[in-house]
């Protein structure tokens, strides 16, 4: 929420955005808590429903009635996270490759990234581009694009076999979130049909 703060989430969620993760390592414990139930509270009054999940942390998750968590490579496996949670919460996980994406065994969905060049910070890694994309969704799993998407390459994320997008910089940088979420979530929707 500090990207985008209170309202500029809200705005993102009334353009159409579905899912919120809170990712924030520098917060632990009642100060992520707090957080969370913050997150909560918007995408509750959201004008359509919005899953939220949590980075990492089960615990927040489960105190603050989150949807279900995203696991990085250092957290548990998601078998484990789904014994604790329960078979209702979605387990997410991270991939920088398709073979890594093939090893999810138990997640619901892989955030593969990066698909471009990162917009909300420095890239880390070379861009896996739509071919490794393709790659990755041909086995079989909810694949999530993840990394320099915005709205004029979702579509092709999309076509790629994703399933859906994940994003930071095309909303967190946009001056009016609420209109990004709303291009987005077009050409997402121009695509799937």
């Amino acid at each position: 929420m500090d990207r985008l703060g209170a309202s500029g989430l809200a705005a993102a969620l009334r353009g159409g955005v579905d899912c919120l993760q809170l990712r924030d390592r520098a917060l632990e414990g009642a100060a992520l808590l707090a957080r969370a139930d913050a997150a909560r509270a918007v995408a509750d009054a959201a004008p359509h429903p919005v899953r939220l999940l949590v980075n990492r942390r089960l615990d927040v998750a489960r105190c603050a009635e989150a949807d279900g968590v995203h696991l990085g490579f250092d957290a548990l496996a998601p078998p484990e996270a789904r014994r604790q949670l329960g078979e209702r919460a979605w387990i997410g996980v991270s991939a920088h490759a398709p073979e890594e994406a093939a090893a999810a065994e138990g997640a619901d969905y892989v955030h593969l990234a990066p698909v471009f060049d990162p917009l909300s910070k420095p890239a880390s890694r070379p861009a896996l581009g739509l071919d490794r994309l393709a790659e990755a969704c041909a086995l079989g799993k909810r694949v999530w694009a993840q990394g320099g998407i915005d709205a004029s390459n979702a579509g092709a994320a999309v076509s790629a076999g994703a399933d859906g997008v994940a994003v930071t910089g095309a909303l967190s940088s946009a001056a009016d979130p609420e209109r990004a979420a709303r291009a987005l979530r077009a050409a997402l929707d121009a695509h799937a049909a």
